[in-house]
């Protein structure tokens, strides 16, 4: 199946390692490249801004989801091509997840882990078949990945977690996957 969009879950601050801030940077710019839709959860500071300015500043698509308790929190982007202002957070992740074709993970926090497992639960229910992209930038993501693993050892997982999350430690691993 051909990414025509893929939702992108990352943090809306940059972290402190500046990798993050610019592989969130390229993959905007390959996203625009690629004529890959950007769907991501709008707002204008830390790697989302990011992600949304490097996809923009290279002609992209870019679809900001924001509910209105974060239109100030999150800095809503006021320069993408479209926004949808929801009631609520639940309203917010069911619209990222339909309007995605595959979804893909950047560092962030507890916000971030919240929808990549969603989206994983989701996956594993059945509700949907999308591919999940684990961008694992200089190791960021190892820990949970040791997570999963050991939630797989010690019998908690009813597939391979590996069929389920593409791990990739760089947006130049990922170019060849998003087709």
């Amino acid at each position: 199946m051909k990414i025509k969009a893929l939702t992108v879950f990352c943090g809306s601050k940059s972290g402190a390692n500046l990798s993050f801030l610019n592989e969130a940077t390229s993959l905007g710019n390959l996203l625009a490249q690629k004529n890959i839709d950007l769907v991501y959860g709008g707002g204008n500071k830390g790697l989302m801004g990011a992600v949304a300015n490097g996809c923009l500043a290279k002609g992209g698509k870019v679809i900001g989801i924001m509910p209105k308790l974060l239109l100030e929190w999150e800095a809503q982007h006021t320069g993408l091509t479209e926004l949808i202002i929801t009631q609520t957070m639940h309203d917010r992740k069911k619209i990222l997840y339909e309007k995605g074709d595959a979804a893909l993970v950047l560092p962030g926090g507890m916000g971030t882990l919240d929808e990549l497992f969603e989206m994983l639960t989701w996956n594993n229910l059945k509700i949907h078949n999308m591919k999940v992209f684990l961008l694992n930038i200089d190791g960021y993501y190892d820990a949970l990945i040791h997570l999963l693993d050991k939630m797989d050892t010690d019998g908690f997982m009813y597939d391979n977690w590996k069929d389920r999350i593409i791990v990739c430690t760089s947006v130049e691993a990922l170019k060849p996957l998003l087709s």
